[in-house]
């Protein structure tokens, strides 16, 4: 594998991380402007990088495996196709913001599974606005890059994701799940210390390949925004509990699961809050079950193979469990005592080789930091 010096034949100014990321419940809201409660992963994307002062953005992977070269002024969206958009993306939202940042040369590496709905384009969208901000003397506030961040994916790759993945990976600490409002972007650091408490967080990959790109999840966004617009909200974050039933007379049938989804998730991440304020991790289980339900059945972004996954961990003893992410496919998580950690995941295991589905692949997840310049 290519070194930086190999590559570019110098040496990097530094080297930077950003995660990929768990959310522990609070699915679908973020663009809806409600709340989220998200963990960063320990596994990371990690750039290496140097200044270049002849205008030329070039790009190596070690998962893409061939070099790329972009003059950043000629950057515009939907001119970069695949993985190097995200990188190339970042440095278009922060040149259309204003910064004056030019070429680098980018050796990136990750060990963030792709397409299991852990965030791996997020992580690299934040690893290369930390590095940028670094290299280029900006001084942004982290929750400032995750905003550039989160643009560079809806307007210069296409994908319409909300803030959440980007604020996580930027933001989140260790030891910590971040409470993110996503309507003003006020946070708090929820401690959640799953060790003291006999608890693992499972995370299963069922390694069914979601793309967020592909126009369904643009669709659902797109639903929420319209049913928003028929109730008179700026958005479906505004819709109080007490307020649902009535509103969802007032809506076509298509949108009505849509809403109910909306609305439920969000309290179900206030009441998260307050389990984990209360030090009863255990009980944050029948939550994620409750949401992964809502999910299946109102949002309809499960599939056979997260729903396997949910069910056998129940099954095996889990306090609960749920897809993470935007859905298609990608992981499931499961909240297990520590000591059951393997069972359950071998019990979902062997379910999945029953129903004749390829193996998922296991982590455990730890609540891990931002991201952050290594050297």
């Amino acid at each position: 594998m290519s070194t930086f010096t190999e590559l570019y034949g110098r040496p990097a100014e530094g080297e930077w991380a950003a995660p990929g990321r768990v959310n522990l419940i609070g699915e679908h809201t973020d663009y809806n402007l409600g709340f989220v409660l998200p963990i960063a992963l320990p596994q990371t994307v990690r750039a290496q990088a140097a200044r270049r002062e002849d205008g030329l953005l070039r790009l190596w992977s070690a998962q893409g495996g061939e070099l790329v070269t972009l003059p950043v002024d000629g950057l515009a969206p939907g001119s970069v196709p695949g993985w190097a958009g995200y990188p190339a993306g970042v440095v278009w939202a922060l040149r259309e913001a204003g910064h004056p940042v030019g070429g680098a040369d980018l050796r990136l590496d990750s060990d963030v599974p792709s397409g299991a709905g852990l965030s791996s384009s997020a992580a690299l969208e934040c690893v290369v606005a930390a590095a940028y901000n670094d290299l280029y003397g900006l001084g942004l506030p982290a929750a400032e890059l995750a905003v550039l961040a989160q643009r560079a994916e809806n307007a210069f790759v296409g994908v319409p994701c909300g803030i959440m993945d980007q604020m996580a990976s930027m933001c989140c600490r260790p030891g910590a799940a971040l409470f993110l409002d996503s309507r003003d972007l006020t946070m708090r650091q929820v401690p959640v210390d799953l060790a003291d408490a006999g608890l693992a967080l499972l995370v299963l990959d069922t390694r069914v390949k979601h793309d967020l790109g592909d126009g369904a999840y643009a669709a659902l966004r797109a639903g929420c925004e319209r049913a928003a617009a028929l109730l008179g909200l700026p958005a479906l974050r505004s819709l109080q509990p007490s307020a649902l039933a009535d509103a969802l007379t007032r809506l076509p049938s298509e949108l009505v699961p849509l809403v109910r989804h909306v609305v439920t998730e969000n309290t179900r991440v206030e009441a998260a809050v307050a389990r984990m304020d209360a030090g009863d991790l255990a009980a944050l289980g029948p939550i994620l079950t409750a949401g992964h339900a809502s999910l299946r059945d109102d949002y309809r972004v499960s599939c056979p193979e997260t729903d396997l996954a949910v069910e056998a961990a129940l099954a095996a003893g889990a306090h609960g469990a749920r897809m993470t992410g935007g859905g298609f496919g990608g992981s499931v998580i499961a909240l297990v005592d520590a000591a059951a950690a393997e069972r359950v995941a071998a019990e979902v295991t062997a379910a999945f080789r029953d129903a004749g589905y390829a193996e998922p692949r296991t982590l455990t997840a730890v609540p891990a930091e931002g991201a952050r310049r290594l050297g």
